[in-house]
């Protein structure tokens, strides 16, 4: 018989309560934050519904001199991305095709997000000059350093 009694062994034991409040909220707000994305995605007044059909996922990271970015676009021509500050946010657009193999074939699994995109993300306040810009390994890197 299998004993399932937890004797003196808690959560609190494994993770002090503070660390666990701060998971708790960090999760909230990442579920928030998609919830927003799919908003964005699924409910724009006047536009096309299938103007945009994915949003590729956005690494934000503060440095000393500015902001440091990672956009994950496996398979987009990373000559094609257009890249833009519009207040107060970084707006990333471009369109992955589908492979050329694909289009003459028949669909028995299609699990990679392919056609237009736009990823715009709200950054920090302040005033943002784009420094760095490049293409590896399927994601776009930009640097983009304080102005003003």
């Amino acid at each position: 018989m299998l004993d399932v009694s937890v004797d003196r062994f808690t959560l609190e034991n494994v993770m002090p309560s503070r660390d666990l409040e701060r998971l708790m909220w960090a999760q909230a707000c990442e579920m928030l934050e998609r919830a927003e994305r799919l908003q964005r995605q699924f409910f724009r007044p006047g536009h096309r519904a299938q103007a945009t059909s994915w949003e590729p996922p956005v690494d934000v990271y503060e440095v000393r001199d500015g902001l440091w970015l990672v956009v994950a676009m496996p398979g987009a021509d990373g000559e094609s991305i257009d890249v833009r500050v519009d207040d107060g946010d970084l707006v990333v657009r471009a369109e992955r095709q589908l492979p050329a193999a694909a289009r003459n074939g028949s669909v028995h699994r299609l699990e990679i997000p392919y056609g237009r995109f736009q990823r715009r993300v709200s950054l920090p306040p302040g005033t943002y000059a784009l420094q760095e810009r490049e293409w590896r390994d399927g994601c776009l890197f930009l640097g983009l350093r304080f102005a003003g």
